[in-house]
């Protein structure tokens, strides 16, 4: 009897990417509108993101050694996808290209157009089209740069022998520079000689201005996207923002894009690194120790607290403090999780803290993605002052409980007491009064101000967007505006009220296996805004499935979901395996309705992109 022939494997069926669609039209392109029909024959990365996001800054800059290395092969375009309102408005978008170095074409889509063609439910996720126009590869968040440079070498090859490869120069055309003394600055620091230091973002250099705010003094750094100690003129950073004098002679910087903290001598203007490895934190890595041996992760601003330089880890939603005496970091505050939740700080969530400010027993924090102002006591508690979580901003004065903000960057302490805010999306300067709880508008037609810094009867602002330091005096009273409120411009997911299966779907790159060594090597954590939301199915466990119970009676709120799987090379004659942590976080915006889904899938990315 002869044995059956085997059916053959079915195939994958292919996806023709959607058109690229946007109201607010293309950037980086010399004022040339592109289609998917211009790319034809090159390897297309989308990167949806919003200028707002760090995860999405990360992955900018994941991109960029793709970039370089396979021009002639590879475009990128990112499609932009806005979260806040300030971030809908087109000049807006062109300053974020200018700001963070996106030298790739932009497409600026205020209205979600094309994120909902492509089925995006998350910042960031990078989208891969092959030469021919299908869709071969989706992930979200950030990490997978390698994972998509081996998918794009395979696609060369393959296309290179189809003949449906073409090789040449890309359409990026980069902007004309402009001539200004800063740009985006960042942060500014009065010295003791009564000068002011900034942080000059774009250019990647610190800059001292005499006590006018205009007139420079001098460079410290090269202007070079660099990680270098040295003189003056020789050291590099990478995007610095936060800037603390560490005593009478020297400051302390938080080299951004360097994951670094690094010292300025102020009398030679020489950098030496302090903290950092000049790489990324990631999940599993160290988060104490030797301050030079322990990864960062965009520490945004810093602040002298309790003897301790305390740093605002934007990357990883967390605070972390550097031990001048001892040498050492840790983390103080905070859990990963993205957030809002006070607490013990081993408890606390944040959501890329920006902004710190010390001022007696009160380490001040502006909170940016939970639009937040909040403050950390001398035990290391969490307590929030203004603002209720990530998907609800805008521009109300009034009561604390009351008012509303929109992603400030920056937080100034006040001589009476109270606090300013670097209201970076409302363009205005916002005041805080512990004493009465009273939020109001100090100033307004600020564009796009970052941080604050107090000289004599002055404020004085960095207007980041407007390339300047501007001077205000310190008014007795506030001033009034309209208030607005917004919700989040996301698509929220419809499901069922009741039961709703939540299934995280993980599986092992190729040559590894799940690391059981030491106990379960999963861990799934769930929460929802407003807690209302999960009648049961909240907290932590091992498994990355579980039955969540939603209330009927809440109509919408947002599913906060965080997974980690931990993976170890599987092959018998490797003696010492490496092991790699893989985590997603997840806000995803839902609303009960009769005949919506009853189970919600999530994809925490961990294949190796081998295939279409």
């Amino acid at each position: 009897m002869s044995n059956p022939v085997p059916a053959p494997a079915p195939r994958r069926a292919r996806v023709r990417a959607p058109e690229l669609i946007g109201r607010g039209g293309w950037l980086n392109t010399g004022g040339k509108d592109l289609s998917l029909a211009d790319f034809r024959g090159r390897v297309l990365v989308l990167d949806f993101w919003t200028f707002c996001c760090i995860n999405c800054l990360h992955v900018l800059d994941e991109l960029r050694e793709l970039e370089e290395k396979h021009r002639d092969t590879v475009v990128i375009v990112g499609v932009h996808s806005p979260k806040f309102v300030h971030e809908a408005e087109h000049e807006a978008v062109v300053d974020a290209v200018e700001r963070y170095g996106v030298e790739h074409p932009v497409l600026d889509d205020p209205e979600l157009a094309t994120w909902k063609q492509y089925a995006v439910r998350a910042w960031p996720t990078l989208v891969v089209i092959d030469p021919e126009g299908y869709v071969v590869a989706q992930h979200a968040g950030e990490g997978h740069a390698h994972a998509i440079e081996r998918l794009v070498a395979r696609l060369e090859e393959e296309h290179e022998a189809k003949g449906t490869l073409r090789r040449g120069e890309g359409p990026y055309v980069p902007p004309e520079p402009v001539a200004t003394h800063l740009r985006f600055p960042g942060k500014a620091l009065l010295l003791p000689s009564g000068n002011l230091l900034v942080s000059d973002t774009t250019r990647h250099q610190l800059v001292e201005l005499a006590a006018d705010g205009e007139s420079v003094v001098r460079r410290i750094g090269s202007g070079q996207r660099t990680f270098l100690d040295g003189p003056a003129e020789v050291a590099g950073f990478s995007e610095p923002q936060g800037l603390a004098l560490l005593d009478e002679g020297s400051v302390v910087v938080a080299d951004t894009v360097n994951h670094a903290l690094r010292r300025v001598d102020l009398a030679t203007g020489a950098v030496t690194t302090l903290a950092g490895t000049g790489r990324q934190w990631w999940q599993g890595s160290p988060t104490s120790g030797p301050a030079r041996e322990v990864a960062l992760s965009s520490p945004w601003d810093v602040a002298l607290f309790g003897g301790r330089v305390w740093i605002a880890m934007a990357g990883v939603h967390q605070l972390w403090a550097y031990d001048p005496a001892e040498g050492t970091v840790a983390v103080a505050a905070g859990t990963t999780n993205e957030g809002l939740v006070d607490g013990p700080g081993a408890q606390a969530w944040f959501a890329q803290p920006s902004g710190l400010a010390a001022a007696g027993d009160r380490l001040w924090v502006a909170d940016s993605e939970t639009s937040a102002l909040r403050w950390v006591d001398t035990e290391g508690a969490v307590h929030t002052a203004v603002g209720t979580g990530l998907f609800d901003f805008g521009h109300r004065d009034g009561p604390a409980g009351q008012a509303l903000l929109q992603h400030p960057l920056g937080v100034t302490a006040l001589p009476d007491g109270s606090v300013a805010v670097s209201d970076t999306y409302n363009h205005a300067l916002r005041r805080y009064d512990p004493a009465t709880g009273e939020v109001s508008t100090l100033a307004t037609d600020l564009r796009e101000p970052s941080g604050a810094v107090v000289d004599g009867d002055d404020i004085v602002v960095v207007e980041s967007a407007r390339h300047r330091l501007t001077r205000l005096r310190l008014p007795d009273e506030a001033v009034r505006v309209a208030a607005v409120a917004h919700r989040t411009r996301r698509a929220a997911t419809e499901v069922a009220p009741g039961a709703l299966r939540l299934d995280v779907i993980f599986e092992a790159p190729a040559g590894q296996k799940l690391d059981e060594r030491y106990g379960p090597a999963t861990r799934l954590l769930v929460s929802s805004t407003p807690p209302e939301l999960l009648l049961d199915g909240s907290g932590a466990d091992t498994a990355l499935s579980r039955t969540l119970t939603l209330d009927p009676a809440v109509r919408e709120g947002v599913l906060h979901v965080s997974a980690m799987a931990a993976s170890c090379d599987d092959a018998a004659d490797i003696e010492f395996p490496a092991c790699h942590v893989h985590q997603q976080d997840w806000g995803v915006p839902v609303r009960l309705t009769e005949h919506g889904a009853d189970r919600l899938p999530l994809v925490l990315a961990g294949l190796d992109t081998g295939g279409e």
